[in-house]
């Protein structure tokens, strides 16, 4: 079976990224022939994968974006791949896997009303139109329910074509041993006692990930002791310090930028926050819960329907007073809820999903 995989960016940080990188393997196992298709990314394609470079030229992010959709359309005229899957909005393509979600729900929950008519998003809202739409579409890999029934909703796509499969997680990498070292030794080394609640936040693009509303619920919480740890890169960076300092939060907060193994993090943090204004399903999520840590997250986050109330906590977002309290309630309960975040995602090995995804591949050759 040959099958190809569009991603346009590929870069080690990126979520779909980790979910190829963590389906590669499994899948070549099964004597799936992959090919990584990108405009560019950073290393080489792994596990067997072959790589095919489509780079059109372009200015702007609205003919970038048209102008690798076109490219990809032409590779899908040629009849080279048995099943074509995209993680781009690209209309044509045999699968779609929707890990960044529905496009029209980010921006019906966005403060900026105005966006909707910028060239990009009026684009990205046809582009994804026309791709739920489009005859050639037989399958759609929704990453969380709530993504599957959102589409069903907006799009009226049969459910026959709405698959959920959940992330894989690589448990023994991801482990709550993790605690003992290398969390131990981090902990140290940042000068934080084993008295004082550590929360890990892990993501870029901070605005779509909630930063400002947990900063903003750090300055309400009454654990005053409490440290946050930001890992992440985002142009906001230096915006968020100064309203860390306004919120007069800022010796309590870390900027710890873009970390290729975030391993240790999860390993010293107690607790792991990440109260999205819309998130498909995190991966960080799911990597903090294999570790042990209980998550804090909002309704319009995936990973709030892996939770229970002795794993996480929901909010809704932008309440930064809820948000507060329930950090404040993780940070007094984090040690009793360990093995019970630990057991919310040990069925989602990579195995598992890579086995869902041959089922569904067979079924479509």
């Amino acid at each position: 079976m040959k099958l190809a995989i569009v991603r346009q960016k590929y870069t080690p940080f990126g979520g779909a990224e980790r979910f190829v990188e963590r389906a590669l393997a499994a899948l070549t196992s099964k004597g799936v022939d992959v090919t990584m298709v990108a405009r560019q990314w950073q290393g080489e394609a792994t596990n067997g994968a072959h790589a095919l470079r489509l780079d059109p030229f372009y200015l702007g992010r609205t003919w970038r974006d048209a102008g690798f959709a076109r490219a990809v359309q032409r590779l899908i005229a040629e009849h080279r791949f048995d099943l074509l899957q995209s993680h781009e909005r690209i209309p044509g393509c045999d699968i779609y896997r929707a890990g960044d979600g529905v496009h029209a729900t980010w921006l019906d929950l966005r403060t900026k009303p105005g966006d909707r008519f910028a060239p990009w998003h009026r684009y990205t809202l046809r582009a994804e139109s026309e791709m739920f739409g489009h005859p050639a579409l037989r399958a759609v890999i929704c990453n969380s329910r709530m993504v599957r029934d959102d589409i069903m909703r907006r799009f009226g796509l049969d459910a026959g074509k709405l698959h959920v499969i959940y992330n894989g997680i690589d448990l023994e990498h991801f482990h709550p041993r993790l605690r003992d070292e290398p969390g131990r030794s981090l902990r140290a080394k940042s000068g934080v006692d084993p008295a004082t609640p550590v929360m890990l936040f892990v993501g870029s693009g901070y605005e779509r990930k909630g930063l400002p509303t947990l900063l903003h619920a750090l300055a309400k919480m009454h654990r005053q002791d409490a440290r946050l740890w930001v890992v992440g890169r985002d142009k906001q960076e230096a915006l968020m310090r100064k309203l860390a300092q306004t919120l007069g939060v800022d010796q309590r907060v870390m900027f710890l930028g873009p970390q290729q193994d975030v391993r240790p993090f999860y390993g010293a943090a107690d607790v792991f926050a990440l109260p999205t204004i819309y998130d498909p399903l995190p991966n960080a999520a799911l990597e903090a819960l294999a570790c042990g840590l209980p998550v804090l997250t909002t309704s319009t986050c995936g990973a709030a329907e892996l939770l229970n109330s002795q794993s996480g906590v929901v909010v809704e977002a932008g309440d930064a007073t809820a948000l507060a309290a329930g950090l404040d309630e993780l940070c007094a309960r984090a040690p009793a809820m360990r093995d019970a975040a630990r057991a919310s995602v040990t069925a989602l090995d990579p195995a598992g999903m890579a086995a869902q995804l041959v089922a569904l591949y067979s079924r479509l050759v």
